[in-house]
């Protein structure tokens, strides 16, 4: 999710769905001013995105549920300059936009068996057992997303992760978003540990150098799917 004017316009991933809260305005004015003066206060913000390990809600199967961990590989999928599209197109157009944008999101993740662990705003996180079916994935929103005039960039990282209850907890989210953040517009990056899987694959790769990755422990190589 792209936020103007927070953090120096840096991006901002929400972690958790934001609170619903109801107001009472009295007018539909007074409800418009207050919208006003909530955007301005989220504006004046410093955000921090996901400052280490994230917890990600997800539904429960009981409480009491025992700590397990899994292995996937981490698709996180952004789409650029959504603030100036969504200025553009204005609030009902921006709307009929995203809702076809995600529709094609899950409609590819259901073909190529990715879970979908949390939307982000303007973008979305999931997990795939396998790292191919994750790359294709990517690709395929590529081309199906293209038609509604939207620029993507997918970051792809594996890694471990905790399941507990109603939550997953992991650093390897937080890689995800990180190798996603250093994608250019219209590429699919990944991380090292997703291309070392990969060599049998028939998928090309082109290095794109080390990087740190704010927040992360080393610098990382990443890679670029290559057409």
């Amino acid at each position: 999710m792209e936020v103007h004017g927070a953090g120096d316009g840096r991006k901002v991933y929400w972690t958790l769905a934001p609170r619903v809260k109801a107001i009472k305005c009295g007018t539909a004015e007074r409800a418009k001013d207050y919208a006003k003066a909530a955007i301005a206060r989220r504006r004046n913000h410093r955000y921090e995105p996901l400052a280490g390990p994230i917890a990600i809600r997800r539904k429960s199967a009981g409480r009491g549920a025992e700590l397990e961990q899994a292995l996937a590989t981490i698709l996180f999928v952004d789409i650029v300059r959504s603030t100036e599209k969504a200025a553009r197109l204005g609030d009902s157009r921006w709307t009929l936009v995203m809702s076809h944008y995600y529709a094609a999101v899950r409609r590819e993740l259901k073909t190529l068996r990715g879970k979908e662990v949390v939307t982000t705003g303007d973008g979305m996180l999931a997990t795939f057992k396998a790292p191919v079916a994750a790359v294709r994935c990517a690709t395929a929103i590529q081309e199906a997303v293209r038609t509604l005039g939207l620029e993507i960039r997918v970051g792809l990282h594996a890694g471990e992760y905790k399941v507990s209850g109603a939550e997953v907890v992991g650093l390897a989210f937080h890689i995800g978003a990180r190798v996603a953040a250093k994608a250019r517009a219209g590429e699919v990056l990944v991380s090292s540990a997703v291309k070392d899987l990969m060599s049998q694959s028939g998928i090309r790769f082109k290095d794109r150098g080390v990087h740190q990755l704010k927040g992360v422990p080393k610098r990382w190589r990443l890679y670029r799917v290559e057409p």
